[in-house]
């Protein structure tokens, strides 16, 4: 007996595919090219193209080593007679008599040296107070305009600070500051000796609230970009907030807090006229910060002008090119306070 095949499967499987639908696709009309695809067909091999994007960007590169190395030449060049007179010794003599032609640069480097990292001692802390508070405890309604007034000390010039320091902060420092720290803190012998409202600390105090706002608007940028989860999950396991701050945020954040720091220090370091204006620009080394003080960049800006020999004048860039030493020096052990802290490696939440 014979079986007949289904004839519902046989005739879906073998029938023919309808004329019109394959005449309707072959006279379905072609898309027009996209205009990307259009570009990329008519513009050719790409190959010349990417070469000479890296070659300018290597350019771009090698101009900052050109630019660091003409500078030094040209300090190296212009304190020629100074380094023939003195040579590398000038860095650490502290004579500085243009009337006998005699000069050294020690006073002032201890002067630049004292005056940044003692207004990195007072500034640092109170950046991290005013970063966690804006980032962590800050009500919203209050977030805005203190970093609006944060931002605002930035943007403020130089020399207002230092007419700001003449006609407030010297008098606080002669009358009620100073004594102050002469009781309670003589016995030390840094708060001893005259204070005429002038010296070491008061222009520390001023770089120091000239830095505040650098390291405070880095950090707290720092700081915001840290994850949530990583608040959430520190919270989860039972810490307190303030561990939560500690171990989630400031840990993971520690690496771009130093790169704050750091250029914070370098601002310290190269300020001109607030210090200039309450230092009391006297070339000499006391361990007293009541003493008046002398800075790289203040000698530089106060007596350049005046400098009528040629050893003088040589002497005064020679200045700069010790200003220079110490910016690349502080940054080279900025960047081994960042490896020391990170060993190479990014930095994770405990």
């Amino acid at each position: 007996m014979t079986t007949e095949p289904e004839s519902g499967s046989t005739k879906s499987a073998l029938s023919p595919v309808p004329t019109e639908f394959v005449a309707s696709a072959v006279e379905a009309p072609v898309s027009a090219p996209s205009p990307i695809r259009e570009f990329l067909s008519q513009r050719g091999s790409g190959r010349l193209a990417d070469r000479s994007f890296a070659a300018v960007m290597l350019l771009c590169s090698l101009s900052i080593f050109l630019i660091v190395l003409f500078i030094f030449f040209i300090l190296i060049s212009r304190s020629k007679l100074s380094l023939l007179a003195f040579g590398w010794k000038f860095f650490t003599r502290q004579a500085w008599d243009p009337v006998s032609g005699d000069f050294g640069a020690l006073p002032f480097i201890y002067g630049t040296l004292a005056t940044s990292f003692l207004a990195l001692l007072i500034a640092v802390p109170l950046a991290l107070g005013v970063a966690v508070f804006l980032t962590e405890l800050c009500p919203r309604s209050l977030r805005a305009p203190i970093s609006f007034l944060t931002e605002l000390l930035a943007a403020i010039p130089s020399v207002v600070y230092g007419l700001w320091a003449v006609f407030v902060l010297v008098p606080i420092m002669r009358d009620s500051l100073g004594p102050f720290l002469y009781k309670t803190l003589g016995w030390t012998g840094f708060f001893e000796g005259s204070n005429f409202g002038v010296g070491l600390l008061t222009a520390s105090i001023i770089l120091a609230i000239m830095i505040l706002p650098v390291i405070s608007s880095l950090t707290r940028d720092i700081m915001t970009s840290v994850p949530n989860s990583q608040r959430e999950g520190v919270l989860a396991l039972g810490a307190t907030r303030w561990e939560m701050i500690r171990t989630g945020v400031l840990r993971n954040s520690r690496i771009g807090i130093v790169g704050a720091v750091m250029l914070g220090l370098g601002r310290a370091l190269g300020e001109t006229m607030a210090v200039t204006m309450v230092i009391g620009n006297h070339a000499d080394i006391s361990k007293s910060l009541f003493a008046p003080g002398y800075t790289l960049a203040s000698v530089i800006a106060n007596e350049f002008s005046e400098a009528t020999g040629d050893l003088y004048l040589s002497a005064l860039i020679e200045i700069g090119l010790a200003l220079f030493l110490v910016t690349i020096v502080v940054n080279a052990i900025a960047r081994l306070m960042v490896w020391a802290v990170t060993r190479g490696a990014p930095a994770r939440a405990a």
